[in-house]
């Protein structure tokens, strides 16, 4: 990430954030949710529910950031630089909702990294 401006370094590190705070709100807000009875009506009310309300939103901006670096780099450095998010949301998962990853997952969030480094090292933009 050393050959990038910093507005992509800064806009990166935002759509990696976002992206990983609003899946960890999401799922603590759902995981505190019943949903016992069919229908709408215990949807709205976890939609209401502080912690989605707040994943919602951070999801928001991780979209509405994401479009934005979109435009300043490209895809083919996107996806594989902000996977890290992936990485670490496995990591939360782990030690902050105790969910178990197998050996397999964790080999898989090895393979995200090391895919991450490599792209890391590459222009963010290729074309003009």
């Amino acid at each position: 990430m050393n050959r990038m401006p910093l507005k992509t370094r800064i806009l990166t590190l935002i759509v990696i954030i976002t992206n990983v705070l609003g899946n960890f709100a999401l799922s603590l807000g759902m995981k505190a949710t019943t949903l016992a009875s069919a229908g709408i009506v215990p949807y709205v009310r976890a939609f209401f529910s502080p912690m989605v309300l707040l994943g919602v939103t951070l999801l928001i901006l991780w979209m509405l950031s994401r479009m934005a670096l979109m435009s300043w780099a490209d895809l083919s450095f996107v996806l594989p630089i902000t996977s890290i998010g992936y990485v670490i949301s496995a990591m939360m998962g782990r030690f902050f909702l105790d969910e178990h990853i197998s050996p397999q997952r964790w080999a898989g969030t090895l393979l995200i990294m090391a895919g991450m480094a490599l792209v890391s090292f590459t222009p963010s933009r290729t074309t003009k």
